[in-house]
């Protein structure tokens, strides 16, 4: 099978830095890949690309064979207009380092949100799919709480039901327990396990070591913007080949 996401020879730019100096990587369906690096190595700037939160000036993302965020014609590259754009976005879900959700609405109220206004669904067919999913994350008693009545792993909890209820083709995860406190990163982690078994496709950005290793079917370091090294997580924590990756893991694990 062709790989669910393709990145090819992507760059971008912040100004004059490159951030991103041609990255190729594939995602398979139900692979779950975690990627890892220091600070400014270019990780969360990969994952915003392929969501088409950031423009890319060269390069291409493939979601399912469909080019993401540009066509090109007459040998020129065109971003597509809002609507296509929306409509590619819908094929991931994203979960961030802040839970991002809104203030004046309870749990499902927050993940109901999407699927009516985006997927336009019935009411009482998405109130049905949020339950589910709120469910699903353990939050079955807390569906009508507000974020503000909720704790962080929680709300954390909502924002994943959310990315997930919408039916995505891969879910991003962007460093997701960087915010948390230490004893509330473990049930976020739950969290993400059971998606995995369940057969989720996960690209995820982590510094939870211990966390890419038990998770991962694959994981990938990245370095000054190129991915460096990437393989099992027995080969990259077992036997890890290039000195830079050597000295990241000793710092990582402190």
């Amino acid at each position: 099978m062709p790989p669910l996401l393709q990145i090819r020879a992507l760059h971008k730019h912040f100004g004059k830095t490159e951030v991103l100096k041609g990255v190729d990587l594939d995602v398979q369906e139900k692979e779950v890949v975690s990627i890892i690096g220091s600070s400014g190595s270019g990780k969360t700037t990969l994952l915003r690309c392929v969501n088409l939160m950031e423009e890319f000036e060269d390069g291409e993302v493939l979601l399912d064979g469909e080019s993401i965020g540009y066509r090109v014609s007459g040998g020129r590259r065109h971003r597509l207009g809002d609507r296509e754009l929306s409509r590619q976005r819908s094929m991931t879900g994203m979960v961030f380092q802040s839970f991002n959700l809104f203030p004046h609405l309870s749990a499902i109220g927050n993940v109901m949100l999407g699927l009516r206004k985006v997927k336009r669904l019935p009411k009482d067919e998405a109130r049905s799919i949020a339950e589910s999913w709120l469910r699903r994350v353990g939050l079955g008693e807390r569906m009508d709480n507000h974020p503000s009545q909720l704790s962080g792993g929680q709300q954390q909890r909502v924002a994943i039901a959310r990315a997930l209820a919408m039916n995505p083709k891969l879910v991003l995860l962007d460093e997701i327990t960087s915010a948390l406190d230490p004893e509330l990163v473990q049930e976020v982690l739950a969290t993400v396990k059971s998606l995995a078994s369940e057969g989720a496709t996960l690209l995820l950005v982590t510094h939870e070591m211990r966390f890419a290793r038990d998770v991962s079917h694959r994981i990938v370091f990245m370095e000054k913007g190129r991915i460096a090294e990437q393989g099992t997580p027995a080969e990259i924590f077992g036997s890890p080949k290039s000195a830079r990756l050597t000295e990241f893991l000793g710092n990582a694990r402190g």
